[in-house]
């Protein structure tokens, strides 16, 4: 196993000798869907997130792809796209096993990949259903306070945005946010000209994703 609780609190206590070793990675599945979308947002996540919370990670974001035991190389993965995704029973158990082990997966719905994932999530663990994550719970309340949950960022059609959660024993495990388009936020603002108050928001919301991810696990 390469992922390791403590993995967060070591490098921040070593960020001053060593800067940018900490490494997350964007999904990469199969299914024709674009997984490769919002390629501004995960630099500009890292760059807020190495700024405001004093995190030491490597600038660029790396690609790990579902099936691949390099997925355990990394405390955090990014999930995006706008279509379909597929995952093999060979995919879905690497998946698995990598969330079990300590890992953690954010999927941020582009707007078209819910009706996909929830399908795919089943295949990851059968056992477990998406719900709300609370308010109350630390994911919302690190660095930034979100006393109302998930912020809306980019609107689609009128819907509230959801953050929801598979919990496997307890531990946060994956972090679904559903109609919010966090991402879009986080991009260049040449791609998405959003509100700075939004961007700001997204950002913020990122950060706290991180924080949750490396400091609890």
């Amino acid at each position: 196993m390469r992922i390791f609780s403590a993995l967060f609190l070591v490098l921040i206590s070593l960020s001053s000798q060593a800067q940018n070793t900490l490494k997350i990675a964007k999904l990469k599945y199969n299914g024709g869907g674009d997984w490769y979308a919002n390629k501004t947002a995960l630099p500009n996540l890292i760059e807020f997130c190495n700024k405001e919370l004093g995190t030491a990670i490597q600038p660029e974001e790396e690609v790990a792809e579902v099936s691949s035991p390099d997925l355990f190389d990394y405390p955090y993965v990014y999930m995006t796209g706008h279509g379909n995704v597929v995952f093999s029973s060979e995919e879905a158990l690497n998946l698995r096993n990598y969330l079990i082990a300590g890992g953690f997966l954010h999927i941020d719905d582009n707007y078209g990949l819910d009706k996909f994932i929830r399908l795919e999530l089943k295949k990851v663990f059968p056992e477990l259903e998406l719900v709300e994550v609370p308010f109350n719970h630390p994911i919302y309340h690190q660095k930034f306070d979100f006393p109302n949950g998930l912020p809306k960022i980019h609107e689609h059609d009128g819907k509230p945005a959801q953050g929801l959660g598979l919990f496997y024993e307890g531990r946060l495990v994956v972090y679904y946010s559903f109609e919010s388009d966090l991402g879009n936020g986080w991009e260049d603002r040449r791609i998405h000209n959003d509100p700075e108050e939004k961007r700001q928001l997204a950002l913020k919301m990122g950060a706290n994703i991180l924080a949750y991810c490396f400091t609890t696990y």
